[in-house]
């Protein structure tokens, strides 16, 4: 059991990526909290994991207190997964409204989950973040330049965060899937239906040939909050198939 007697929050964990870590953390002995803005699909993954649910929106302040509040002193991991995107479309019709939507979900979430989850972390003298980014923060493409841009953010924050808080014992590490038609956003990252055509088209770019999963992207993300990486900081682990290299 990797995660026996850790207590992890998992944003955005009632569908897709986040069902997918919720559930995995748990079979390796985590306790989770399941923190979505969908109160019923995070009922129903906290009722498959045994967990508890949190309705939060995690672009507010005071969501976070409540989730940080909900895990008590016993906080060992924070996976910020919770995300959002524009519609694929040129950049200058991105709205300013999509705009704010993009960088307040995918960037200034994990600026709020440091500044709840940091006290608790600094108390116990250790804590682990783990932030879901993406691979068009490494390798944009035409359309998503928002999107891609607060996934660069995210990369480079997750970084930054490391380098600052290591000297506490706080570790801080990043995942970059690839694209998922598993996901609830793959519509909109394909700028609409996600047809076969689609899919052959963003599959030809995989070297190893599938998309990536939600088993995936959680795999990755227990190995980043286990003990095993106690010595690992300030990575991004891109589970691509290959795609960036």
């Amino acid at each position: 059991m990797r995660l026996k007697n850790k207590l992890a929050i998992v944003t955005g964990a009632g569908s897709g990526f986040g069902a997918g870590i919720a559930k995995r953390f748990a079979e390796e002995g985590a306790a989770v909290i399941v923190a979505d803005i969908n109160a019923q699909s995070g009922e129903r993954v906290a009722g498959e994991v045994g967990g508890r649910v949190v309705n939060a929106d995690v672009t507010k302040s005071e969501d976070w207190a409540r989730l940080v509040r909900a895990a008590g002193p016993d906080l060992d991991i924070v996976v910020n997964n919770a995300g959002w995107t524009h519609r694929n479309k040129p950049y200058l019709e991105v709205s300013e409204a999509e705009f704010d939507r993009v960088y307040a979900v995918n960037v200034k979430s994990i600026y709020l989950s440091a500044l709840h989850a940091l006290p608790v972390f600094r108390k116990r003298g250790r804590g682990c973040f783990v932030n879901i980014a993406s691979t068009a923060g490494l390798r944009p493409r035409p359309g998503l330049t928002v999107y891609n841009s607060s996934k660069g953010a995210v990369i480079l924050m997750s970084k930054s965060m490391a380098a600052e808080f290591g000297a506490e014992r706080i570790r801080v590490n990043c995942v970059n899937p690839v694209f998922s038609p598993e996901t609830s956003l793959s519509a909109e990252f394909a700028g609409g239906a996600v047809t076969e055509e689609a899919k052959k088209r963003f599959l030809a770019t995989i070297p190893l040939g599938r998309f990536s999963t939600p088993l995936d992207v959680a795999n990755a993300c227990l190995y980043l909050a286990s003990d095993e990486a106690e010595f690992i900081s300030g990575v991004c682990i891109e589970v691509d198939g290959a795609r960036c290299v």
